[in-house]
């Protein structure tokens, strides 16, 4: 259930998010989610893409400094307390997240929500055995 992730590092200069867009774009990479953190100098552009490896690919060949990594969309019920009580099993397994972000579909009635975990493996584990619904990649991509 781990769903793949591009993190690509952008300085932080004008016209540079326009730049990737435009690789994907020329290359018939939707974006589905993203998120974009950023410090003065640099940013990290989070990306869950319809074809990651050929994104990585096409990136990589136009000098982008671009990585996949393994994050876990996990359905949260839309309503007060519904991310909270995700948190709770993730807190009495010790598991700690590195970040998260919230996907812009719904699922049925709920939302998405993107997690990245140290250890994505357990997360997904501790999830399951929680009750907690989570989506597949290729799930993720149809909504």
């Amino acid at each position: 259930m781990l769903v793949k992730q591009l993190s690509i590092f952008l300085e932080n200069r004008s016209g540079r998010l326009e730049e990737i867009t435009g690789i994907l774009e020329r290359n018939d990479i939707n974006i589905r989610a993203l998120s974009l953190a950023d410090t003065s100098d640099f940013g990290i552009l989070r990306l869950i893409v319809n074809d990651p490896d050929k994104a990585e690919k096409v990136l990589k060949k136009n000098l982008i400094a671009v990585s996949i990594n393994n994050v876990v969309a996990v359905v949260v019920p839309d309503k007060p307390g519904g991310l909270h009580s995700i948190l709770i099993p993730l807190r009495d397994s010790g598991i700690n997240i590195e970040y998260m972000y919230a996907f812009l579909a719904k699922h049925k009635d709920d939302a998405v929500i993107i997690f990245r975990f140290e250890n994505p493996e357990s997360a997904v584990e501790v999830l399951q055995n929680a009750g907690v619904t989570l989506i597949s990649s290729d799930e993720l991509l149809k909504m």
